[in-house]
């Protein structure tokens, strides 16, 4: 499947070219909906009644079976406020156009509102600054937020400004099509390179956490030691796939928790096996350190408004 997008003052226009040959006699909601993660199945049939959703420029059913050939067209309208509220916050933006902005998060920030964090969120500080970026299906309280990064990470995060560069920059998620590179310190000394592939769900005992589960969804980091130090290793991560806690997860699972995430065991793992002047170091460290050293550095991908590839880059906060 190739996607293509057209912008003007007066639609976004979105279009889907669906191979020949395609043989999966899927019905067309359901492909829209499998190929833009994005857009919900709901959303999907409301653009259909709305005779957003054209083949060839006829209107179609969401029943309707796509046999492969066609072009899918998706017009979108202009979206509704957001239910958030703005805010006065300061942002250090990486990079703006029509389209999308980059966005260096600082540690402590959340990305969006939700329960205990109602104001002071990246969302909050966007409505200051934008008054029509778009939110996915029925949900208003992330208007043009595509990926998020946890609280404690800092880095870059991309914002979309209209629904269509949503949903195509989803799309690009959703196919593992972004480079995506952190700065992480953990604890130990892992190999000079490696790769990890473990699966990842809901922790079974706690649900506010995630755990390598046999079952889970497929996960895959790939790693590479930048510096070493007496008890920590530096290191570059670039994920193939992006699942929540990710890197936080799977280095703890294989023994090199992320320096200073007090949920994984990155507080005070490994002081025990330590020297004394070791231990006091670590602790001096960690004291220096009240967050994951985590650190979203590179973020790259196919510009959904320009076809150009473009790369982002932010320092590595003090």
């Amino acid at each position: 499947m190739k996607i293509s997008n057209e912008h003007s003052a007066l639609e976004n226009r979105l279009e889907l070219e669906i191979e020949e040959g395609y043989t999966a006699a899927e019905r067309l909601d359901v492909v829209v909906t499998t190929r833009l993660p994005k857009i919900s199945r709901s959303r999907v049939k409301k653009l259909i009644k709305e005779e957003r959703i054209t083949i060839g420029g006829l209107p179609v059913k969401p029943s309707q079976i796509v046999q492969g050939g066609e072009t899918i067209t998706i017009i979108f309208p202009h979206p509704p406020r957001p239910a958030a509220a703005p805010d006065d916050i300061p942002l250090d933006i990486v990079h703006e156009d029509e389209w999308l902005l980059v966005v260096n998060k600082p540690a402590g920030m959340v990305v969006h509102p939700a329960a205990g964090h109602h104001s002071g969120t990246l969302v909050n500080a966007l409505l200051g600054r934008y008054e029509n970026l778009p939110s996915p299906s029925k949900e208003t309280t992330r208007p043009g937020i595509v990926h998020r990064l946890d609280k404690d990470t800092s880095g870059l995060l991309v914002v979309a400004k209209s629904e269509y560069i949503m949903t195509a920059l989803g799309y690009l998620f959703h196919e593992h099509d972004i480079e995506r590179e952190y700065l992480v310190l953990v604890w130990g000394n892992p190999e000079d390179a490696g790769t990890i592939n473990a699966p990842l769900a809901r922790h079974p005992e706690d649900r506010k956490r995630f755990a390598v589960v046999e079952d889970g969804k497929r996960a895959v980091s790939h790693w590479r030691v930048l510096k070493r130090f007496e008890f920590l290793s530096l290191i570059a991560v670039t994920l193939e796939t992006g699942r929540t806690h990710q890197i936080r997860v799977h280095f703890s699972h294989r023994g090199y928790p992320v320096f200073g995430d007090s949920t994984y065991g990155g507080r005070m793992h490994g002081l025990s096996r330590l020297t004394s002047f070791q231990r006091q170091m670590g602790r001096k460290a960690l004291e220096l350190m009240p967050r994951q050293a985590l650190h979203a550095r590179i973020l790259g991908f196919k510009h959904p408004g320009t076809g150009e590839n473009v790369h982002f880059e932010a320092e590595t906060p003090a």
